[in-house]
């Protein structure tokens, strides 16, 4: 137990994390939310990493690793996702998917 928290509440609490990420994706017309909710699911993968290390192997640092390489996958991604928001704003004064219909100039 990780001072008196057991593992389910982790799972559930990823899980939410999850579904929410995945409904504000789908659902969501700003990129801008939409690379939120992209963010929101890495960071429950992040919580559930961590949590099945913390009970499965206590001793060991193996999810924390590989948390720590996920965040470094997420910042990379958003800095990348931005810079494409930035650029697309530029050229069509909007971030609404649907303003968006090509990628050329």
């Amino acid at each position: 137990m990780l001072y008196g928290i057991r593992l389910e509440y982790f799972l559930i609490l990823a899980t939410l994390m999850f579904f929410v990420g995945i409904y504000g994706f789908l659902t969501r017309r700003n990129l801008i939310t939409m690379l939120m909710s992209v963010e929101l699911i890495l960071n429950a993968v992040n919580i559930q990493f961590v949590a099945f290390n913390r009970y499965l192997f206590p001793d060991k640092l193996e999810g924390h690793f590989f948390s720590l390489i996920v965040v470094a996958v997420a910042a990379a991604e958003a800095a990348v996702a931005i810079a494409i928001i930035i650029n697309i704003y530029r050229h069509f004064t909007s971030i609404n998917v649907e303003d968006v219909d090509e990628m050329k100039y």
